[in-house]
């Protein structure tokens, strides 16, 4: 917390200055423009802030009534929180108690993620004339991409064929109906949040889907939403389960599953949390078929990384304790657990390098859309802009400014007060934007990648 409060504090100072009344114009000004902002958007797009708002503060009110699994409020969970992470702990404690760790960031966090960011909690680079929400949903369909899906459908036994197709033979005409139907295709989403990777991947492959959480409150919300939608429902005749997504309680380092369940997996900027990534990757491996593929985007540290260099390690520290992390790994460490967990490697790469027609200047890293930056820039956006501060109060990129960041605070801090938000909302609220400052600023230099790609098979002969 003192990493996040010195972060916080630098950032807000010139609010504190005396020349602040000054700035009484600007602030009533940009007050004004963030209402009327609102206002159209609420009225001309899909995009509903008050209603989203109205959710966000109905859910921070029966927050203390049984959804929390790490503590019996905010504040004593936030306290713990932040003693795992305080300077006097080290990473062998937070890897020993990562489950801990992980519940008391995921009962703190997990409301404000949906309320600002949505169902998907990961990043993505945005290509020219693409949408926040698009960009999010490519992401995760490239990913399913890689899974091999054909191939897992291919090797489901030939009595489910025979059951589909009747007096179906190989030796007869092909027709329509020949193979299994691709629900029969079991995935699990290792990792899985409130699940909105998991309902978008299930749309677009038509197959079931799992979805791995270690915190309650994530499983209940992701099954709460998987049961609003009927686009998830299997018809009662074809012996499949009720609602093809769902969401399943547990740690994936015990996975609470049989070996050679699953015909494929994937991983969304979760595995980040594991305090042992050989043992993460062989739970994988163990509940995956011969053939199956898995794939996923890692948080790592990139070769830039430089552990002498004092912003460098600043950097890293607020990441950690902004996103409930017991450390960070390197690319190559994740590259290396996954060969020792037995998966034959097929690809990896670090998509943070990936042409998206963006342009970030070479010697700072810094995101330029000025005119030197226009002469190469086609209209991309890199995948750490949502955390860059801005005065346009149409994004929420507003909270990482100045005003922004002073306003946040101390709206939670008066709804605590009015008993509108439990106590400790507004340490929580700071802990994630010290969070964000540090991975929008590691995203600049380059030492911090979100989107590290691997995908691995397991043997046939397994």
């Amino acid at each position: 917390f003192k990493v996040a409060s010195q972060a916080f504090d630098s950032q807000t100072m010139s609010f504190l200055s005396p020349s602040g009344g000054d700035r009484v114009s600007p602030v009533a000004l940009a007050t004004a423009g963030a209402v009327g902002a609102s206002i159209v958007v609420q009225l001309l797009t899909p995009a509903d802030p008050f209603g989203k708002s109205a959710r966000f503060l109905r859910q921070l009110a029966r927050q203390e009534k049984g959804n929390l699994t790490s503590a019996s409020d905010v504040e004593s969970s936030v306290g713990e929180y932040e003693r795992l992470h305080a300077n006097s702990t080290g990473v062998d404690e937070r890897n020993t108690n990562y489950s801990n760790l992980v519940n008391s960031y995921y009962d703190l966090a997990t409301l404000f993620y949906e309320w600002g960011w949505g169902a998907s909690f990961h990043f993505s680079n945005r290509h020219p004339h693409e949408s926040f929400d698009e960009a999010t949903r490519r992401h995760e369909f490239y990913l399913a991409s890689k899974l091999n899906l054909s191939g897992a459908l291919g090797r489901i036994g030939g009595d489910k064929r025979a059951a589909m197709n009747g007096d179906y033979k190989e030796t007869d005409e092909a027709r329509e109906g020949s193979t299994p139907s691709m629900a029969n295709v079991k995935i699990i989403d290792v990792g899985c949040g409130i699940g909105g990777p998991m309902r978008n991947i299930c749309k677009f492959t038509g197959a079931d889907v799992t979805g791995l959480t270690l915190n309650q409150y994530q499983v209940d919300r992701g099954n709460e939403l998987c049961k609003s939608d009927p686009h998830f429902a299997n018809a009662k005749s074809d012996g499949l389960p009720t609602v093809r997504c769902r969401s399943v309680q547990g740690d994936f380092m015990k996975q609470p599953f049989d070996d050679s369940t699953y015909d494929a997996a994937y991983a969304i900027e979760a595995t980040c949390h594991a305090p042992d990534r050989v043992g993460c990757y062989s739970e994988i491996y163990r509940v995956l078929k011969p053939g199956a593929v898995f794939a996923c985007y890692e948080w790592c540290l990139t070769d830039r990384y430089d552990p002498e260099n004092e912003e460098h390690v600043l950097i890293k520290k607020q990441i950690e304790e902004g996103d409930g992390l017991p450390d960070i790994a390197s690319t190559h460490h994740c590259l290396t657990a996954l060969k020792k967990a037995g998966f034959e490697i097929l690809e990896e790469r670090d998509c943070v390098n990936d042409e998206y027609g963006g342009w970030q200047d070479r010697a700072t890293g810094e995101y330029r859309s000025d005119k030197e930056g226009r002469k190469h820039n086609r209209g991309g956006k890199p995948w750490m802009l949502p955390l860059m501060p801005s005065w346009n109060p149409f994004t929420q990129r507003f909270q990482f400014n100045w005003f922004g960041l002073r306003l946040t605070k101390y709206s939670l801090k008066v709804m605590e007060f009015l008993r509108l938000a439990p106590a400790g909302t507004s340490r929580t609220q700071i802990l994630l934007q010290s969070g964000g400052m540090g991975l929008a600023r590691g995203g600049e230099l380059g030492i911090f990648t979100p989107m590290y790609l691997m995908v691995g098979r397991v043997p046939l002969d397994k």
